[in-house]
């Protein structure tokens, strides 16, 4: 699908309009291989910056009616069949830095989890032993204060550091980003660069001993090897959204090319021919039947981004 509904303006394609950038900025990228669904439509434009400055003088420059989109490693990600207009925006290895500094932890919002945690334990500091079992960047555990293993990123971030719209940098107190159950108060135009973590010395046995406990049991308990998005449904209050699907009778249930995880019934999988459809008409499928089981509307925690692509044939449940 292309984009030239969106992208032009007065007959001036949109690459046209933007600012000149020292990273690399790419027309109708592809963003499937992206994500964990292996899903989805083009980027309309896909912009990797070269470093923060390049990022800054981007946003700075960028008309303000161009819609600009920030992903990270695309494991919480639903891109639809469509693609995405506007531009997206990766963060790539220049906001990938781990910095050990003393009892804390400073790193860049395109650093992976697991790589952090284990960084952390390199250096022999505890606390972030369950950031190994989050697949994602910190940029992501920022947006939606991701958490798992009985711990979420509100419980060591310290402050962090993000570029408006205007490529103005801000740097808060975690206090001030209203971090809640999967839930980020920043402002939705805010592009997170960097966060500082706490954390305190440990026994780097126990820390090690932590981290593969995590990696056991993520592996017995969740589709891990599959391409799926993690959990689909955040957890209502004082309930497991899992038990909700399975008592609504949605393990194994499949739409199309999709299908619920037998193994985890909040993960939604694609056993290979899946499209972005498919697994988003999955999930309104789950949360229809676990509303009229118990009553219980299930909210997305998959980021579901993008628009439908036209003319797709619909699936059948089974």
């Amino acid at each position: 699908m292309g984009f030239s509904s969106v992208s032009e303006h007065g007959g001036e394609p949109l690459i046209h309009r933007l600012p000149s950038v020292r990273g690399r900025l790419s027309a109708q990228a592809p963003l499937a291989g992206m994500t964990w669904f292996q899903v989805g439509g083009p980027a309309e434009l896909l912009f990797r910056p070269a470093d923060r400055e390049d990022l800054a003088a981007f946003l700075a420059a960028c008309p303000a009616d161009v819609p600009v989109t920030v992903i990270g490693v695309g494991s919480n990600l639903l891109v639809r069949d469509g693609g995405i207009p506007g531009v997206v925006i990766r963060l790539g290895g220049p906001f990938a830095a781990i910095t050990i500094g003393d009892g804390q932890v400073v790193v860049g919002a395109g650093a992976l989890d697991l790589t952090v945690a284990r960084a952390a334990h390199q250096a022999g500091l505890a606390g972030l032993e369950f950031l190994s079992g989050i697949p994602g960047t910190i940029g992501g555990a920022l947006r939606m204060n991701a958490g798992a293993f009985s711990r979420e990123l509100a419980d060591v971030l310290v402050s962090a550091e993000a570029f408006d719209r205007a490529g103005t940098l801000h740097r808060v107190s975690a206090a001030s980003l209203a971090l809640g159950y999967r839930r980020c108060g920043a402002p939705a135009d805010w592009v997170f660069v960097e966060a500082t973590l706490s954390s305190e010395p440990g026994d780097p046995a126990e820390i090690a001993a932590r981290i593969e406990a995590i990696a056991r049991a993520r592996a017995e308990s969740q589709p891990v090897r599959a391409r799926t998005g993690g959990s689909t449904f955040a957890n209502p209050p004082g309930q497991k959204a899992w038990e909700l699907i399975d008592r609504a009778g949605c393990r194994g249930l499949t739409l199309g090319g999709a299908q619920v995880s037998e193994k985890h019934c909040n993960f939604l999988l694609n056993p290979g021919t899946a499209s972005a459809a498919d697994l988003e008409r999955l999930g309104e499928e789950v949360r229809r039947r676990v509303f009229e089981t118990s009553g219980v509307r299930l909210e997305w925690e998959i980021k579901r981004i993008g628009v439908a692509a036209a003319n797709r044939p619909q699936g059948e449940t089974s």
